[in-house]
């Protein structure tokens, strides 16, 4: 007997969106649709709703239902020191050059569960800059966020964390920065100390500081084309003259309308902005 996957069309993922932004304020509009069909029929068959009906009823009605929607549909995946090149270089090129200023600001977008601001933070702490920098943790998704400000992590990725780490270009022994509590490893209370996690939404938010750093790694692979756009402009807004901007592997400033202002560093997907 063949199973029957359960069948979400074309139509009812748009009045699933419209329903997020009447009446949450969440605007997944521009996001990419094949991805985001993708997830809600993972959700769909994984909680196993009934029908179409039901599901739009859980989601307008049930606040905790509509939370693990957004979860489910935004994508957290992330590792400490995930591409150690990347992070070398941050290490050796950008850090170093940003130390000359009196403070420094930086921007993790779509920050998800915190691995990427905590590995940050520990650069910053080996190079002795922590003490005069502000790491701005900021996503979508309130449940992440949550879960990344208590800056406890899972034992078993210690092993994996580690070696990304030192392929990174660190030094220290990386459990001197936190400590084993059965399952789980809490990270010191001075890498957290100048972390802020705070919501801010992509798309419909606007810029709050200005950034010497900027990092959103694998998350305009989401958007299409107009959206991304988009949030470069904010991006652009957001930094400093001659600061920097960092994108995940598969993504790229070029072809977009602020490109002329950036020199891409060799090898990273990190642009400086020159003007």
């Amino acid at each position: 007997m063949s199973i029957e996957l359960p069948v979400i069309t074309d139509e009812q993922v748009e009045v699933l969106l419209s329903d997020l932004l009447e009446y949450y304020g969440y605007d997944f509009t521009g996001y990419s649709r094949a991805s985001l069909k993708r997830r809600i029929l993972r959700l769909y068959s994984l909680d196993k709703i009934p029908g179409f009906a039901e599901f739009r009823y859980k989601i307008k009605s049930e606040h905790g239902y509509f939370k693990r929607f957004v979860e489910q549909i935004t994508v957290n995946v992330t590792e400490m020191f995930r591409d150690p090149l990347f992070f070398k270089t941050l290490r050796n090129e950008v850090l170093p050059k940003l130390g000359t200023y009196p403070f420094i600001r930086i921007w993790v977008a779509g920050c998800s569960t915190g691995e990427e601001a905590y590995s940050i933070s520990i650069l910053l702490k080996e190079l002795n800059l922590l003490h005069k920098s502000l790491i701005y943790a900021t996503d979508l998704n309130p449940v992440v966020l949550e879960k990344a400000a208590q800056s406890m992590f899972a034992m078993s990725q210690m092993k994996q964390y580690s070696e990304n780490y030192i392929s990174s270009g660190g030094t220290n022994d990386f459990s001197s920065y936190y400590t084993a509590n059965y399952s789980l490893a809490k990270f010191n209370e001075e890498l957290k100390s100048k972390i802020i996690f705070s919501t801010h939404n992509l798309v419909s938010d606007h810029s709050f500081n200005e950034f010497q750093l900027i990092l959103c790694r694998n998350v305009l692979i989401y958007f299409d084309r107009d959206l991304q756009h988009k949030v470069l402009a904010l991006f652009d807004d957001s930094l400093e003259g001659l600061g920097y901007l960092a994108l995940g592997t598969k993504e790229t400033l070029d072809f977009s309308q602020i490109s002329k202002s950036y020199k891409r560093l060799p090898g990273e997907k990190i642009w400086r902005k020159t003007n």
